[in-house]
């Protein structure tokens, strides 16, 4: 039985860097103050629904290779209940405060609208039961927009109203859940807001009406109170060749074009920002500066492959660079690190699930306090804050100011009449710095 399928395993600990435990936490200790803040605040882990608990280890090239008991025939009433009680079992053996689900990786699989409605509340009631039982919360939910055939040409992008229509009551009905269930985000991920031919598509058209729908949720949210963030989760391409929503730049510009730049944040994944062509803390540090930062799906790519590969992040090196823009950033607010990855198609035990998901846990925990050092250490912040000291002094408050023309500050290079002193930006030693951390 799914609810037994977690019971051979004992709730994973903090047990120091010197553990040989396989199944305990090496760096997480959530209590351990970092900053002046506790390890579990900073982070807020969450374990995704999708990956972990609804994909059976297939491929496009294979069936897949999971025995796990909720796998085992149709996803029915029963089985989505033993997804959703293993789930929550998980995350409370883990020891982490988080969970995010999809509206579809909950209920059973359903028809039409109503039965989708009626299956979609059921798994509602037994989450708010299940929540209180294993003492999880919500992270964030969302709505599936792009795997039913209907949303094969989008879902606020749709050429048709009707499957727009049929994508606003998903998400009304996900939003009012999140609300429900106590979520401090709500996410929209538009796996398929985009194109993949120019030959038949009108962009004017499919922007607008993204933005009308985006508009629409910010609206229903305020309605019923939901005081949570709104998330856009940035991704440059696949499934579609080309997404709207690129990078972090470019969901700011879109933000900026539909008045929503103070409603809206951006949920930066690992593995969509290197197929950006932009690294993990490049979209952190733009979102930083932007004003929009709010959550992390946490994960890597494989550099020899072009496409999402969703896998647990394995690197403290890289996680250290991302982690200083996140305490740059003051951190997550709402927001957390839900880890967005999935074990390999060859890891079929219970217990990969463990290795996997501790193995996350534990990098993203030794970044932090890799980053909190380098911080505290202060020294590439100082140079930092050198370098660009000359906006604090005359010119650059007077570039600034209001009513300064350009010819005003042409004319100040004219006045001085000298070459501008070249100054070193110490690439190396600042690496050197980081690297001795």
């Amino acid at each position: 039985m799914s609810a037994d399928y977690f019971a051979p395993f004992a709730t994973v600990k903090y047990e120091g860097p010197d553990s040989t435990n396989d199944l305990a936490y090496r760096w997480y200790d959530k209590d351990r103050l970092v900053m002046g803040k506790r390890m579990e605040d900073h982070l807020r882990f969450a374990v995704c629904m999708w990956h972990s608990f609804c994909w059976p280890g297939s491929d496009v090239f294979g069936a897949g290779t999971f025995s796990r008991p909720w796998h085992a025939g149709p996803n029915d009433r029963v089985r989505a209940a033993q997804k959703r009680e293993a789930a929550l079992a998980f995350v409370e053996k883990l020891d982490l405060p988080f969970y995010c689900f999809h509206d579809v990786d909950v209920m059973a699989d359903a028809e039409t609208i109503g039965e989708f409605r009626q299956s979609f509340a059921e798994a509602v009631d037994h989450l708010e039961e299940l929540q209180g039982k294993h003492g999880r919360r919500l992270l964030w939910g969302t709505a599936n927009l792009f795997g039913h055939p209907r949303y094969m040409a989008g879902a606020a992008t749709n050429p048709d109203p009707e499957v727009f229509a049929w994508a606003a009551s998903q998400v009304r009905d996900a939003l009012e859940a999140t609300h429900r269930l106590g979520g401090a985000n709500y996410v929209l991920w538009g796996g398929r807001e985009g194109y993949d031919s120019i030959l038949n598509t009108e962009i004017g058209v499919e922007q607008r009406n993204f933005g009308r729908f985006l508009n629409l949720v910010v609206d229903h949210k305020h309605r019923i109170g939901f005081t949570g963030t709104i998330l856009i989760e940035p991704k440059p391409h696949e499934p579609t060749k080309h997404q709207y929503d690129f990078d972090t730049q470019t969901v700011y510009a879109f933000l900026k074009r539909f008045g929503l730049e103070n409603e809206v944040k951006v949920n930066i994944e690992a593995n969509h920002a290197t197929l950006s062509g932009h690294t993990f803390e490049h979209e952190i540090a733009m979102a930083r500066a932007l004003g929009i930062l709010g959550s992390i799906d946490a994960n890597r790519g494989d550099p020899q492959n072009g496409w999402d590969t969703d896998q647990f992040p394995n690197s403290v090196e890289e996680l250290t660079l991302a982690m200083l823009e996140v305490l740059r950033a003051g951190g997550l607010g709402n927001g957390g690190f839900n880890f967005d990855a999935k074990v390999r198609r060859q890891s079929i035990d219970a217990a990969d699930l463990f290795h996997g998901h501790i193995g996350g846990v534990d990098t993203i925990a030794r970044a932090l306090l890799r980053a909190a050092a380098i911080i505290e250490d202060g020294q590439l912040e100082r140079f930092r804050v050198d370098r660009y000291a000359g906006w604090q002094g005359e010119l650059g408050r007077m570039i600034h100011a209001d009513g300064t023309s350009l010819a005003q500050v042409a004319d100040h290079a004219v006045a001085a009449n000298h070459e501008p002193e070249a100054r070193s930006g110490r690439q190396e030693w600042c690496e050197n710095l980081i690297n001795r951390f």
